[in-house]
């Protein structure tokens, strides 16, 4: 069995796939059996040729695997072709657009080895011109999107700690990053991995709760650190911030019932109907939440197979 399972996502972003997987096998230690997996999520072909090559030309044992899907099948679901190869005790999900400036493995796995009670860590994230990127988080909530981070940090220290802070201890979060999430793969197992549903975002407290659920936590392990080019492979748009909401609202629904779902599809209604008038580009989005965010809207019930290379 390997020590730890790397699984990466590739979306017609080779370039920092390639300069990611680089790190990783420079930065990680040899003593750690790790096994490398990476998985193209339905890019164009010029993308996943150029990937192909580089990947067929590492040479190390076990050798990295590349998994071709021929549709984009998001976050979540391109995270779980990979899964099916894991055989690690751990399963650490990098995103492609992340540079190691450590073994941030070897630290994790380490950490992880002494806390039996902690579900997923990760590394603290950095931007490449070294500005703190927030690892641990506060849930989706009612609360937190209508009064903001800074309410509920100010209002609750304890169970809302700082998010743009640097600690110099491992920190307890509600949830951790999506860009470098540390698993143990017996955990992330029992709770049967991430919810394919969504597409795109708010993955993390989706299975955050659900680790909560069996009383497994969410750390930031700070002794290991990584660069991260944010959204390099998802560029903002409206359908972007669409997909965003209806992310938010499946969540919401998910884990907090019906009452805080009309509630939080009420204010969103009545803020973009107003930036809508300001900004029309936005009807789309307000159009969508009338329907009430179905996971119909979602761009993942627009994706094309892409033709088999």
């Amino acid at each position: 069995m390997f020590d730890i399972s790397v699984i990466i996502i590739n979306y017609n972003s080779e370039e920092y796939t390639i300069n990611c997987i680089k790190s990783l096998l420079e930065q990680t230690s040899a003593q750690l059996f790790c096994q490398y997996i990476i998985v193209d999520n339905g890019s164009e072909r010029q993308s996943y040729v150029k990937l192909k090559k580089y990947v067929d030309s590492i040479n190390i044992i076990p050798p990295v695997e590349l998994i071709r899907s021929n549709i984009n099948t998001g976050f979540g679901g391109g995270n779980m072709i990979g899964v099916q190869k894991a055989t690690g005790r751990y399963i650490a999900f990098i995103n492609n657009d992340t540079i190691l400036e450590d073994d941030c493995l070897s630290s994790l796995k380490n950490f992880m080895d002494k806390r039996l009670d902690v579900g997923v860590c990760g590394p603290q994230a950095f931007t490449e011109d070294k500005k703190i990127l927030p690892t641990i988080d506060h849930f989706a909530s009612l609360g937190r999107e209508i009064l903001g981070r800074k309410f509920l940090e100010k209002s609750n220290s304890k169970k809302y700690p700082k998010r743009k802070k640097l600690y110099t201890e491992p920190k307890q979060g509600q949830f951790i990053a999506g860009s470098f999430m540390f698993f143990r793969a017996d955990d992330f197992n029992i709770i049967g991995g991430f919810d394919t549903n969504i597409f795109l975002y708010y993955e993390e407290t989706d299975i955050c709760k659900r680790l909560a659920g069996i009383n497994k936590s969410a750390y930031l392990v700070p002794e290991a650190t990584f660069i991260h080019y944010h959204g390099a492979s998802t560029e903002k748009s409206v359908a972007i911030k669409t997909e965003l909401k209806i992310s938010l609202m499946y969540i919401i629904r998910k884990h907090y019932g019906i009452i805080p779902f009309y509630i939080l599809l009420t204010y969103l209604q009545i803020r973009y109907f107003f930036s809508s008038i300001v900004k029309p580009k936005y009807w789309p989005l307000f159009y969508t939440l009338l329907l009430q965010a179905p996971l119909t809207r979602s761009l993942k019930h627009k994706q094309k197979i892409k033709p088999v290379l």
